[in-house]
C-alpha cells in the first residue's frame, strides 16, 4: 500500500492538476490547447480514482494500469489511450520531482503506442481547387480576400492552424519576404512567403487596416491580430477556420472529410519533398523538434509514388491469363 502523501503535497486531486498545469505553462511554455488536453485527460483519471476511493497520492502502478485497461474496454482509440498515459506520466514525474510522492507509479508502464498511419495529404491540383474556392467564398469582398489570404499563407508556409489564426498584424507589415511564427512551446521560427502569398497578404492587409480604422473611429480598440474577430479571443478561431476550409472543399469538388487545416500542412511538406527540398529544411519550416517527425513525409511520398506506378504503369497491370502470355519466349534475351 502506498504511504500517505507528504504534507507539502496539494490538498486534493484537482489542486494536483492545477499546480501541474501552471508549472507546464510557466516553465515549458506549453500551449493553451496542450494544457486543456492535459486537464481533460487527468480529470477523467480523477473521476475513475474517486470511484475507486483512490487519489493521485495513493494510486499504485496496478491502479493506473487498471485505469488504462478500463479505457481500452470503453473502446477508446489507441491514440487517445496513448495520450492519456502520456499525461499521467507527466504529472507523476512532476509530483516525484516536487516531493509529493516518494515513488512514481507510472514510470515503468508501457503504453499502446500510436498507430503509424500516414498523414493525409492533397494533390497539387486539389490545393489549386481549394485556393480557387477560397477566392470565391464569403458573404462580402472582405471575407473573400481574408479567406484567400489565409489559404495562401497556410499552403505557402505549412503553419499550424493555431499559428495562422493567431498571427499578429505586426508580423505582416512592410511587404515581408519572411514571417516570424510563434510555434509550440513559445519557439519562434522564420517561414518564407511565396509571391502569391505576399500578394494576397498585401491586399488583405489594406482591407483589414481600413476596417480597423473605422472600428477605432467608433470607439473600439485597435486589433493586434492579422485576422481580427469580435469574439473573446480577438481573432478568427481555429473552429471557424476549420468550418471554412470544409466549405472550400465542397465548393472545389473535394470530399470534405479529406480536407482539414492540417491536411494543407501535410501537403506543404509533401510537395516540397517531392520537388527536391532538403528534409532538414522542411523540419525547420514546420517547426519540428525532432527530424523523426518530419521523416514521415518520406513515407508519404514513397506510398504515393508506388500508387502512381500501380495505377499508370502498363507493366503493373495484370496480363491476360493465357498460356501464350504466361510463358517466356526462349528467344527473348531478357527471359529468365
Amino acid at each position: 500500500m502506498t504511504a500517505s502523501p507528504p504534507p507539502n503535497a496539494p490538498r486534493d486531486d484537482l489542486q494536483w492538476i492545477s499546480t501541474f498545469l501552471d508549472a507546464q505553462a510557466a516553465d515549458l511554455g506549453a500551449a493553451r490547447n496542450t494544457l486543456l488536453a492535459y486537464g481533460r485527460d487527468l480529470k477523467d483519471l480523477v473521476s475513475w480514482l474517486t470511484h475507486k476511493k483512490l487519489s493521485f497520492g495513493t494510486a499504485s502502478r496496478e491502479d493506473v494500469e487498471n485505469y488504462l485497461i478500463s479505457c481500452d474496454v470503453e473502446g477508446l482509440a489507441r491514440a487517445t489511450r496513448a495520450r492519456r498515459l502520456s499525461a499521467i506520466k507527466q504529472i507523476y514525474r512532476f509530483a516525484f520531482d516536487e516531493g509529493w510522492r516518494a515513488d512514481n507509479p507510472a514510470i515503468q508502464i508501457k503504453g499502446p503506442g500510436r498507430q503509424k498511419a500516414l498523414p493525409k495529404t492533397l494533390e497539387v491540383i486539389e490545393v489549386d481547387r481549394l485556393l480557387d474556392a477560397a477566392r470565391q467564398s464569403g458573404r462580402s469582398q472582405s471575407d473573400r480576400l481574408r479567406n484567400t489570404c489565409m489559404m495562401e499563407l497556410l499552403y505557402a508556409t505549412g503553419m499550424r492552424v493555431s499559428e495562422l489564426v493567431g498571427l499578429p498584424v505586426a508580423a505582416a507589415r512592410g511587404d515581408p519576404r519572411m514571417l516570424l511564427v510563434m510555434g509550440k512551446g513559445g519557439k519562434e521560427r522564420m517561414v518564407p512567403l511565396s509571391p502569391p502569398a505576399r500578394d494576397a497578404l498585401a491586399v488583405w492587409l489594406s482591407v483589414r487596416d481600413k476596417a480597423d480604422e473605422i472600428a477605432v473611429a467608433k470607439g473600439a480598440a485597435p486589433s493586434r491580430f492579422l485576422f481580427p474577430s469580435r469574439g473573446k479571443s480577438g481573432h478568427l478561431t481555429r473552429h471557424r477556420f476549420y468550418l471554412l476550409i470544409k466549405e472550400f472543399a465542397v465548393s472545389g469538388g473535394i470530399p470534405p472529410e479529406a480536407v482539414s487545416p492540417h491536411t494543407l500542412r501535410h501537403a506543404f511538406a509533401t510537395h516540397l519533398l517531392a520537388n527536391g527540398a532538403d528534409l532538414r529544411a522542411i523540419q525547420a519550416l514546420l517547426g519540428h523538434a525532432d527530424i523523426a517527425t518530419t521523416e514521415i513525409y518520406t513515407h508519404v511520398l514513397d506510398a504515393r509514388l508506388s500508387e502512381l506506378v500501380l495505377e499508370h504503369h502498363p507493366l503493373a497491370r495484370s496480363a491476360p491469363d493465357t498460356e501464350e502470355t504466361s510463358k517466356p519466349d526462349p528467344n527473348d534475351d531478357h527471359a529468365g
